[in-house]
């Protein structure tokens, strides 16, 4: 698993593919300059329509033509710009495996759409995305979202042992609403996210140890942006 700045991550499978989750990285300024423009991606996954999650959909769709995983409303509206892409639509609730990865969808509390030349076009209801593998953890991205309830819903289903959480604030809970949603979801790794890309997003990592007290600290994983962090079935190896 490597977190490439704000809300992307990148997920390579034991035979070596590759999934990416909300990968805005050509103009994402915490992305490493060397892996802007990805090598490989044959999973492409969107939790929601927002430009800062969707932005170089267009360009990754048409150098490495992989299948693209989003909500209904937001493949429809991504093919207008990327006709010929290979898209898997799903909704909230649903699960589909696509060559032997799971994908199952999940509610997200937050918006969702894509800029058109007259304004904002609905894209769908926001979403978080749980990814399984045989042989590896349960890898949940919660997208953009605000802490709520039901993630032990999500606990129950899909059992993640890993969880990549927004800590920004002001757009997204923050790490206060983030330290909840680890003891609603009781996973084993916390990978926060879309937090200090720009300084409104002003959570930081401190807060969130701070939050979640000295019981649960041990269970954030803090990787800089490019640093891959071994993925097993048990969750994340520790960052050294």
């Amino acid at each position: 698993m490597t977190w490439l700045g704000h809300a992307a991550i990148r997920l390579t499978l034991p035979d070596e593919r590759v999934v990416l989750i909300d990968p805005w990285l050509r103009d994402n300024p915490s992305c490493p300059e060397g892996m802007k423009d990805p090598p490989r991606c044959d999973f492409l996954v969107f939790t929601h329509g927002h430009s800062d999650h969707t932005g170089d959909a267009a360009h990754l769709i048409e150098r490495h033509n992989p299948r693209v995983v989003a909500a209904v409303e937001l493949c429809a509206l991504l093919g207008m710009d990327s006709p010929k892409a290979r898209f898997s639509p799903m909704n909230i609730g649903g699960t589909q495996t696509i060559d032997g990865v799971t994908f199952s969808m999940t509610r997200a509390f937050h918006s969702s759409s894509i800029d058109g030349k007259n304004g904002p076009l609905y894209a769908g209801m926001p979403a978080g995305v749980v990814v399984r593998v045989p042989g590896l953890a349960g890898f949940y991205h919660a997208g953009d979202t605000d802490v709520f309830s039901d993630m032990r819903l999500i606990a129950e289903l899909f059992q993640p042992r890993i969880a990549a959480l927004p800590i920004g604030d002001h757009f997204t809970m923050g790490p206060r609403g983030a330290a909840i949603a680890t003891r609603l979801l009781d996973v084993r790794n916390v990978v926060p996210i879309h937090f200090g890309t720009f300084p409104i997003l002003r959570g930081t990592v401190a807060a969130l140890r701070e939050a979640l007290g000295e019981e649960l600290t041990d269970r954030v994983v803090e990787p800089r942006p490019g640093q891959p962090v071994t993925w097993t079935v048990d969750g994340l190896e520790p960052v050294g």
